[in-house]
């Protein structure tokens, strides 16, 4: 199959699973895991940067590529066998304006890739639920929509005042449980949630030492 009619295919899985989630907006999604199928898991690879650092197993995308065929279908097979372990992410730090700094964690290449497939599940059913004016980690929108979506509003609505608010620590706090109560309200798919959970509880690794936090999602995966 080439790669025009693959990502057609995985385009009309994905359409359908939109359409269902926005015809039915109080549908609880139980069976989405059959959809990543080696060509989804293709269409994820493609969707996923390459030139990111690599993870903890130093592979770089270049390298995973050099038997991308054989390599997609093992990792097909490890996810459909529950094989699949999530590998832990790596911690790194940078610097932000006010010189202080913050974690982010840098994922496998092969795990970016699991994640981007079950992302693109997830997407199909939530962007029918999200409202236009949420702009963050969303495909399609930017903070210079944002930007010009505020100036439209402040513009017509005559406003002067605009407040700079910013949740604290929000992914280093982040709770498990509630995140998966809140994914439950639509998604109850076996399978999407068991990967979540291995992702959840992957841990992390700061030079040798490896952690395994209670709470809390590294900021730098899909």
């Amino acid at each position: 199959m080439g790669d025009t009619q693959r990502s057609q295919t995985v385009s009309t899985k994905l359409q359908r699973i939109a359409e269902q989630a926005s015809r039915y907006p109080e549908m609880v999604f139980t069976s989405l895991m059959h959809n990543i199928d080696k060509e989804f898991l293709f269409e994820a690879y493609r969707r996923t940067r390459k030139d990111r650092a690599p993870g903890v197993d130093g592979v770089t995308a270049q390298e995973y590529a050099q038997n991308l065929e054989e390599n997609l279908k093992d990792l097909h097979e490890r996810m459909r066998s529950g094989r699949y372990k999530a590998p832990p992410v790596k911690r790194a730090w940078i610097e932000k304006e006010d010189k202080s700094r913050r974690p982010i964690g840098i994922p496998e290449f092969e795990d970016k890739i699991v994640q981007r497939a079950v992302t693109m599940i997830l997407g199909a059913v939530y962007e029918q639920d999200f409202l236009d004016v949420s702009h963050g980690f969303r495909e399609g929108h930017s903070p210079h929509g944002a930007l010009g979506m505020l100036r439209q509003q402040c513009m017509a609505m005559n406003i002067g005042w605009i407040v700079d608010a910013d949740v604290s620590g929000f992914f280093d706090n982040l709770d498990h449980n509630k995140l998966r109560e809140i994914i439950k309200q639509r998604v109850k798919d076996g399978g999407i949630l068991r990967f979540i959970g291995k992702w959840l509880n992957a841990g992390v690794v700061e030079g040798e030492t490896l952690s395994y936090p209670e709470k809390g999602t590294p900021q730098g995966g899909v």
